[in-house]
């Protein structure tokens, strides 16, 4: 009969793509009738009764191997010939971390497994937020996207709740927290943001910078990434944060490699317009952002806000003799933040007038209605602002005209920009809504390849 010490949790890096989480060291199994003490800083651990022969001789040969695949398969031994061990548990953990190294989906399966026996095991709940997480990201139907990123919020959720663990250092309990937290806090602020929750977002993020090393901020990867999420997060708030999203989405610009600059840029000077109402001065945001994690004292304040709608209104209708002239967006603008009067004076200049809209963002379709975003704002926040009533289409015979219809659905799919023409029938204010009636959709006119010229003949000289 031999005696085993549940080993303690040590912090020791495991690699595995887009993983990695602190594992467990194993304490040598002690000879017959001796107890070994726990490893320096790790303090107690609860003793199992000697093990029978066979059993100790399982346990200590699956500890011994060092290829990993063969430690993994002489752990599953050992658990499937002694079920109820003592060291299950334990021996649990260690076979995460071996699978972390080659296999992510026994990884995930094997700390569901200790979560059943310990529901508050803090790194089987960091491994569980991290794969879940990734595999949502793989899945392409957005309800079971969306519940896997619900399920990652909530592992991480029961992480930053679970006790420190048994017998773990408050050393190495730091290491733990420093490398879990941040990854907790980003799941659940990543989840936040998709189902719009902006308050719950940017608590998360701006915990998970409060904790990160510094160094984290500047390099890209998902700190970086999150910064860039913190400023989106605010400019979803209700209402929307423009200055805070603008220093956020500034810092990311700054240190993000050049492929992704082009994605981040768009969305803080976005926001600094909208707030400021023009370009001048944003350099001196970007300066700020790229020097500071986060708003310096003062900032802010010195930033001139725009002009109010109502004064953009004004201004527009009084330096515009014919109103029918405003371009689209204008006139939506005024629509929505004039008084009636100054509305119907708009409405009234393109009031069962047909015209044909270029560019719209397809956001909701259906064969008899199309909503679309078509200005700034609504393809900013992917927000219809036109509802175009589609005119009946008579069934598709001919070959042609299937193929016709084919063309017609897949340019008003969801997420295709599209050009469609209508006539405006009525409108809402707030939120605005411009409905068109006898709506079409206008297709690209297919290239035509010019005809071939017959290559020129040309008779032989003839000898005089």
């Amino acid at each position: 009969m031999k005696k085993v010490l549940v080993s303690s949790f040590l912090a020791c890096a495991v690699s595995l793509p887009g993983l990695a989480f602190t594992s467990i060291a194993q304490t040598a199994p002690a000879p017959a009738g001796q107890t070994p003490a726990a490893p320096a800083g790790q303090g107690s651990a609860p003793q199992c009764p000697p093990m029978p022969d066979a059993e100790y001789k399982a346990y200590t040969d699956a500890n011994s191997q060092t290829q990993p695949q063969a430690k993994a398969a002489a752990i599953e031994s050992y658990l499937t010939a002694f079920p109820n061990s003592c060291v299950k548990s334990q021996m649990l953990q260690v076979l995460m971390a071996t699978y972390s190294q080659f296999d992510a989906a026994k990884t995930l399966a094997t700390a569901d497994k200790i979560l059943q026996l310990e529901p508050n095991n803090l790194q089987a709940l960091y491994a569980e937020t991290l794969l879940r997480r990734q595999n949502a990201e793989s899945l392409t139907d957005a309800a079971a996207k969306q519940s896997g990123f619900d399920e990652a919020a909530a592992d991480a959720q029961k992480g930053l709740q679970a006790p420190k663990p048994a017998g773990m250092s408050d050393a190495d309990y730091q290491k733990l927290k420093a490398t879990a937290y941040p990854a907790f806090y980003s799941a659940i602020g990543y989840d936040a943001l998709l189902k719009k929750d902006s308050p719950t977002a940017i608590d998360a993020y701006k915990k998970e910078l409060a904790i990160v090393p510094p160094d984290a901020t500047k390099t890209p990867g998902t700190v970086l990434q999150d910064i860039f999420y913190l400023g989106e997060a605010y400019y979803q708030a209700n209402p929307p944060d423009l200055l805070n999203c603008t220093f956020y989405a500034s810092r990311a610009v700054a240190y993000a490699p050049e492929n992704f600059k082009a994605q981040f840029s768009p969305i803080a000077k976005y926001c600094y317009k909208k707030y400021h109402g023009a370009d001048d001065g944003y350099d001196a945001i970007m300066s700020a952002a790229t020097a500071n994690l986060n708003p310096p004292e003062g900032l802010f304040a010195s930033i001139k806000p725009a002009p109010t709608p109502a004064d953009i209104v004004n201004q527009v209708i009084q330096s515009t003799p014919d109103l029918g002239t405003l371009a689209v967006s204008d006139k939506e603008f005024i629509l929505q933040n004039g008084t009636p009067d100054q509305a119907e004076k708009v409405w009234d200049t393109v009031k069962d007038k047909s015209v044909q809209i270029p560019d719209a963002l397809v956001i909701a379709s259906t064969p008899t209605q199309v909503q679309v975003a078509v200005s700034d704002d609504a393809k900013a926040s992917k927000t219809a602002d036109f509802t175009f009533n589609m005119k009946p289409q008579d069934e598709a015979k001919t070959a042609a005209e299937r193929k016709q219809q084919a063309a017609i659905e897949a340019a008003t799919a969801v997420g295709q920009t599209v050009t469609l023409q209508g006539t405006y029938d009525s409108y809402t204010p707030k939120p605005i809504m411009i409905t068109m009636k006898d709506g079409e959709v206008v297709l690209p006119k297919a290239a035509t390849k010019p005809t071939p010229r017959a290559p020129a003949h040309h008779a032989p000289a003839r000898k005089r």
